[in-house]
């Protein structure tokens, strides 16, 4: 064949491969986000891309291909296509033990609330990401894997940290005050959060941190040892680790602990529900009122399903408390302040606590500054003065705005100082010496 019909063949072939290339990327990118309809999305991306690809690849070297040849000897050429070969079946017997691989059912543990497709490609219905995955493919969380049509938590029983900490770190006011909480975590986050204070595992995989392996059993144990009242699933989203926590939390109760959630509320309902009846409080990182806020800071872009999130938990009985992370010109301004304040109270009312916090630098967010001290008073006053009856800031040294105060009276129920409680003038059942009841639970 003449060079001049190769050099043709190369220019079209390679107008060709960008067509496909940019269509494979809308349909990998269709399977994520389902931009496109999954079944469609599926079939092109791995069925009909992948062949023409590999085709118009092959004709778009032949040009160069022939030119090199023609300056090569011929043992080099024999030698470079047996290495080829040899790398190519290495490749392919790996990838094709990863596909059919049965570490899952040693090394991971069967997810719950997801669905297969077909094609052995499985949505994950967990949280309001709804991640399409086709087998070897990891969800956004970097925690739950599809397994030749299964799909796997790869965390399950891996605990990448693990502490005793005041109650009051978490933030959590009006729940047993003054005591101590066993706390765990392990790897991945479904919200990706720019400003991420534990990004160090809340942003890896499993495998790229130290993590230790015990069991929902070993867990509640080791709590019970620790002298802790509570166990609480902290430090990364403990949403993307249900399984585990399920299980650790039910064997709680029966043990006679009780159990929180640190959580950004990214949750679909029917889990959240399934989990509420083993949970006795939940704390929301209620992170701003805005789907343009939410698409900007993370990977999930909506702030409904965290309001549904809220209502559910509130409906449930679950003790609630909310937490907004004040960031400079990202969620401070007035209008933003107030119509985070307003929907608190009209959903959930006002007896609900309200923790406003210090925004610091760290992870993607290191060219903001901290929050001024004078925008926190600022948000709790509003907060306060729209009729919230408990609000506090907090990654400050404050201790007005870390009190406790008996509504009609004013009288400080609990003084803190950071995470410690400094002086608790409430009985057992959380009744102030005026005779005022302060919602929460206090033994």
């Amino acid at each position: 064949m003449s060079p001049k019909i190769l050099f043709k063949i190369c220019q079209i072939s390679g107008w060709v491969l960008l067509l496909l290339a940019i269509l494979f990327f809308v349909s990998g990118y269709g399977l994520t986000k389902q931009i496109i309809p999954v079944d469609l999305a599926a079939w092109l991306h791995n069925q009909i891309l992948p062949i023409p690809f590999l085709i118009f690849l092959f004709l778009h070297i032949l040009f160069p291909l022939r030119n090199l040849l023609r300056r090569i000897p011929i043992k080099i050429i024999l030698a470079v296509l047996f290495l080829t070969v040899i790398v190519g079946l290495a490749g392919f017997f790996i990838y094709r033990a990863e596909k059919t691989s049965k570490e899952a059912s040693k090394d991971f543990y069967p997810a719950k609330f997801y669905e297969a497709l077909d094609n052995k490609i499985v949505r994950c219905n967990l949280c309001p990401n709804r991640c399409v995955l086709s087998p070897g493919q990891i969800g956004l969380c970097k925690a739950r894997k599809n397994v030749d049509g299964k799909l796997y938590s790869m965390v399950y029983g891996k605990i990448a940290s693990q502490h005793l900490d005041p109650i009051e770190k978490k933030p959590l006011f009006h729940f047993l005050p003054g005591s101590l909480i066993y706390s765990i975590s392990t790897t991945g986050c479904n919200l990706q959060c720019k400003f991420c204070q534990n990004w160090q595992i809340s942003q890896v995989f499993p495998w790229e941190v130290e993590t230790k392996k015990m069991t929902p059993e070993e867990v509640v144990e080791d709590a019970i040892k620790s002298g802790a009242k509570a166990i609480a699933f902290t430090y990364n989203e403990p949403t993307i680790y249900y399984e585990y926590m399920y299980d650790i939390a039910k064997l709680a109760k029966q043990r006679g602990l009780k159990t929180a959630v640190i959580s950004a509320g990214y949750i679909n309902p029917e889990p959240l529900k399934e989990l509420l009846p083993y949970i006795d409080a939940y704390k929301i990182d209620f992170k701003g009122i805005s789907n343009k806020f939410y698409q900007k800071m993370t990977v999930a872009g909506k702030v409904e399903p965290v309001m549904e999130a809220m209502k559910i938990i509130k409906e449930s009985g679950v003790w609630l408390e909310i937490v907004n992370l004040v960031i400079p010109g990202e969620n401070d301004s007035d209008e933003d302040l107030r119509n985070l304040i307003l929907w608190i109270r009209d959903n959930l009312g006002a007896d609900v606590p309200l923790h406003f916090s210090r925004f610091h630098p760290d992870y993607k967010l290191l060219n903001l500054p901290p929050t001024p001290i004078e925008t926190l008073k600022k948000a709790r006053k509003m907060a306060m003065d729209l009729g919230l009856k408990y609000v506090y800031i907090g990654n400050i040294d404050d201790v007005e705005g870390s009190t406790t105060y008996c509504p009609e009276s004013k009288e400080p129920a609990i003084v803190r100082r950071g995470f410690f409680v400094l002086e608790n003038n409430l009985d057992g059942e959380g009744f102030c010496k005026s005779g005022e009841k302060i919602p929460g639970i206090w033994k």
